[in-house]
């Protein structure tokens, strides 16, 4: 009889990881691991438990996502969003398990103002979107089995290890529960996605891609300013609220300006059905009412 299939989540408690988790419906075995049980820069472990465990599938949601800190950090990024990605996949290809991993909309430049497809060509504004499109490289050069998945806007219930413990969303609920005069960007356009539908489609895409890259996030597109007040809306809040331009914001590191994802290969499967951004939204925020 054949061994059943194994999935090993690596950053099983973050945003993205603790969904992946909680969703699993496929037959076989998930083994979550946390960064405390497995740190991705340490490639000799890394290889040596994977080794052990034998997996069918690694899916990695480790990340260095400290956008403007990457500008002045650039080794660091580069180690986690890269390096570690390309010392993964070999360790994957080895033992003949495929490779899950997660990008960025923000390996784009922005200066499109239709949806990116997968077939169009990178062109990252900063460090973190350059490391971020050298691990998707490295990932499908070192493992034959891997699939790279493009996300944006992140928000999920679980801490997010890389920005601070939290996301956008419960940014924004902070802000204006402490009576914060809130300034948003409204000049940068992106698609929201609630990390409990990526999850969910994720485990769809794995068993039968037919393709190497996914983007994948929920559909629709707005800015960061209108976003915010969408999320006050729904949350019943009504602060200080007014949009800024990119330069008047003052970022460190440049954003693409527009970085909606298309789904041309998602719709190839058939698995293009994912709900709205702002249908998504107001289930999160369901989910922590529930939860408080």
């Amino acid at each position: 009889m054949p061994a059943a299939d194994r999935y090993v989540v690596i950053g099983a408690a973050g945003q993205l990881g603790h969904d992946l988790v909680r969703t699993f419906d496929l037959p076989g075995e998930l083994v979550p691991l946390a960064r405390r049980e497995l740190d991705v820069l340490d490639a000799a472990r890394t290889a040596e438990t994977l080794a052990a465990l034998r997996p069918t599938w690694v899916l990695n949601t480790a990340a260095y996502n400290r956008v403007d800190r990457a500008e002045d950090d650039r080794a660091a990024a580069f180690a986690l969003n890269a390096d570690a990605v390309g010392g993964l996949a070999a360790a994957c290809e080895r033992l003949g398990a495929g490779l899950v991993h997660f990008s960025t909309d923000y390996v784009f430049d922005g200066h499109r103002r239709a949806p990116y497809l997968e077939s169009d060509a990178p062109n990252p504004l900063g460090v973190y979107g350059e490391s971020k499109l050298r691990g998707e490289e490295l990932a499908r050069a070192r493992c034959r089995r891997a699939i790279v998945f493009r996300t944006s806007g992140l928000f999920g219930v679980a801490r997010s290890a890389g920005t601070g413990g939290t996301n956008f969303v419960e940014t924004m609920l902070r802000l204006a529960r402490e009576g914060r005069a809130i300034r948003v960007v409204a000049d940068q356009v992106t698609g929201p996605s609630y990390t409990v539908d990526v999850a969910r489609k994720v485990w769809r895409v794995v068993p039968k891609a037919t393709h190497g890259l996914y983007h994948l996030t929920n559909p629709g597109q707005t800015s960061w300013y209108d976003f915010a007040r969408r999320i006050f809306a729904l949350a019943g809040l009504a602060p200080d609220v007014g949009p800024v331009t990119s330069a008047e914001f003052g970022a460190r590191a440049r954003r693409p300006a527009y970085s909606v994802l298309g789904h041309a290969h998602l719709a190839a499967l058939g698995e293009d059905d994912l709900r709205s951004w702002d249908a998504a939204l107001g289930a999160y925020l369901a989910e922590c009412s529930s939860s408080r």
